[in-house]
């Protein structure tokens, strides 16, 4: 099933200051085959963050050894993984506050344990590809979707999380064409501007950086006044790379 091959491979990083909370969370996360990691505290959530890598974020925003909002603008500055609020805090000022923050989701406590167990499955489902391949490859480059690698000649090649995201939506669908809108609500939402100058920029730094060494192909092409398509991969669909 996919929900059974998105949970096994899914690292989820629980911050919470409520011993009994986190234990609860905990329970029901492992029991969804889950890999649990649980920080005490804000600064902890941040060490164990850039060890892990996490797939998904669930947090506290009340923690005692600093401001949740600040926390979560901390993660948006290097990672896109989603961030799921779980507070006491149930006004509509705490709820849009930390959505603009950079949260993708927020759940006022007490919870129901299936609602949340969905909400983040959801959240996984959107970030962790579950089609066919599990890999792009097309001459030196291979994009692993598994582990958000991408290798340039065998060497890793690192993205910011936007450039990451950008590559992957291409890579998934190479061989076809991607508009622009599509790009811009894939990556900055449904509100993003259509002619936004941020995804010029973006597609440019991704090309300097897969299409630097001599004689390699061009990767991406850019469809005038549509947008943008990949070369096809040549991975095997069932088998991967």
């Amino acid at each position: 099933m996919e929900q059974n091959r998105i949970s096994d491979r899914a690292k989820i990083l629980l911050i919470d200051e409520d011993e009994s909370i986190s234990y609860l969370l905990r329970r029901m996360m492992k029991r969804e085959n889950y890999k649990v990691y649980n920080a005490q505290n804000g600064k902890q959530g941040m060490e164990m963050s850039t060890g892990i890598c996490p797939d998904l974020i669930l947090m506290d925003i009340r923690l005692s050894d600093m401001d949740g909002m600040e926390l979560i603008h901390w993660f948006r500055e290097w990672t896109d993984c989603p961030i799921l609020v779980i507070s006491e805090q149930s006004s509509y000022v705490d709820k849009v506050e930390a959505l603009y923050a950079g949260a993708d989701d927020y759940v006022v406590k007490p919870f129901h344990e299936q609602e949340l167990a969905a909400r983040i499955y959801t959240a996984l489902r959107r970030r962790i590809p579950s089609g066919r391949r599990s890999c792009y490859q097309a001459g030196n480059l291979r994009v692993d979707f598994s582990r958000r690698q991408v290798l340039l000649s065998g060497e890793e090649v690192h993205f910011s999380p936007v450039e990451y995201r950008i590559l992957e939506c291409l890579a998934l669908n190479s061989g076809t064409v991607v508009t622009y809108q599509m790009l811009l609500e894939k990556i900055w939402g449904p509100y993003a501007e259509r002619n936004s100058r941020i995804l010029r920029v973006n597609m440019t730094n991704i090309r300097k950086k897969i299409e630097k060494l001599p004689m390699e192909p061009e990767y991406i092409t850019t469809i005038p006044r549509v947008g943008y398509r990949m070369l096809e991969s040549q991975a095997t669909p069932a088998g991967g790379c």
